[in-house]
């Protein structure tokens, strides 16, 4: 995959989170205190400038209480 594809994809992610997030009415300090990552690097991954691991994803969505599925669930 060229970085613009990837670029994308991080983007394309991060939205979703924040959507994900929006919906449970969670910011980002709450979001962060319900799993083991940093505000900081939440907003981050939202904004599509941190590409994660597999291990951030499922921090994530046990922060946010979905299936780490739901936060793959956008139009690639």
């Amino acid at each position: 995959m060229s970085t613009d594809s990837n670029q994308s994809i991080q983007q394309q992610f991060g939205a979703n989170l924040q959507k994900v997030r929006m919906e449970k009415g969670l910011s980002l300090r709450a979001l962060a205190a319900n799993c083991n990552l940093d505000d900081s690097n939440i907003s981050k991954i939202e904004q599509g400038k941190f590409d994660i691991q597999l291990s951030t994803l499922y921090e994530l969505a046990k922060g946010l209480g979905v299936e780490a599925k739901k936060l793959l669930d956008f139009e690639k």
